[in-house]
């Protein structure tokens, strides 16, 4: 019996490896007939995060738009369906908190295995692997 993955999340950073991430969605989402949700985070200073206003300014948030426009047409030309969301935070942890969330109705998580902060990586772990340890739902982890 095969399982039907309807609902597929992408975290979006612009990098390469998360368009190889997105175009694997979409592989996905036509066998599946299902549709894809990509997430941008923008990550915030941790005193940042708690202030009210939050921290987006426009140019990181025209960029996020430009990624997510991007990703729209990407998706269209294969006749996906893809809704895109931009928020400020903790990318893994609100990539996971975003999957875990059942009013999101996500089925699985295609996260690329390098995003734009390799340098960070070696010392606080990839978004990529603490999405992969806290996340419910099934991950796939595209290189």
């Amino acid at each position: 019996m095969a399982v039907k993955t309807k609902k597929i999340l992408v975290p979006l950073d612009g990098s390469k490896n998360s368009i190889r991430g997105l175009d694997m969605a979409i592989h996905i989402a036509r066998q599946s007939h299902g549709i894809i949700t990509a997430l941008s985070v923008k990550s915030v200073p941790g005193i940042y995060a708690i202030h009210p206003l939050g921290f987006l300014d426009f140019n990181s948030m025209s960029e996020i738009k430009k990624t997510l426009d991007e990703a729209k047409v990407r998706a269209a030309k294969k006749g996906i369906q893809l809704t895109g969301k931009a928020i400020a935070g903790d990318p893994g942890f609100d990539i996971a908190k975003f999957a875990n969330n059942k009013k999101n109705g996500i089925d699985l998580v295609v996260i690329g295995a390098r995003g734009r902060s390799s340098a960070k990586e070696i010392f606080l772990g990839s978004v990529s692997n603490y999405v992969l340890h806290k996340s419910k739902k099934p991950v796939l982890i595209v290189k």
